[in-house]
């Protein structure tokens, strides 16, 4: 028998429309790690019904410099809602393998905010 439940990533994220008071469905997230080279794509998702992504990227990741990048500006557009922000990104530090880390967004047409998830 298959197993059915999948390892979430170790870096998850979510994201709520604060002017509706909904999660936001559909919102493509790219997760980059910082190397020597310059940014690498190391994940992507799309937000789901709920507005997460729950595998956005690996399910470990080495301690260092990440980021992830969401594109608003078309969530927005679906919406015929005017906004001011094409996108947002989040740079952060892994500092312990042994954490997990959620990267949530709370956005508006013309704000948005994050904190350090649990």
């Amino acid at each position: 028998m298959a197993d059915v439940t999948a390892e979430r990533s170790h870096i998850t994220t979510h994201i709520l429309d604060t002017g509706t008071g909904r999660p936001s469905s559909g919102v493509k997230a790219t997760l980059e790690a910082k190397t020597a080279s310059g940014w690498q794509e190391i994940g992507t998702g799309v937000t789901d019904a709920d507005g997460r992504i729950k595998n956005l990227g690996p399910t470990q990741v080495e301690v260092g410099h990440y980021r992830v990048s969401f594109e608003i500006g078309e969530y927005f557009g679906k919406q015929g809602t005017e906004s001011f922000f094409p996108g947002v990104t989040i740079d952060f530090y892994v500092n312990s393998v042994d954490e997990h880390y959620h990267v949530p967004l709370l956005i508006s047409p013309f704000a948005y905010s994050t904190y350090r998830g649990s």
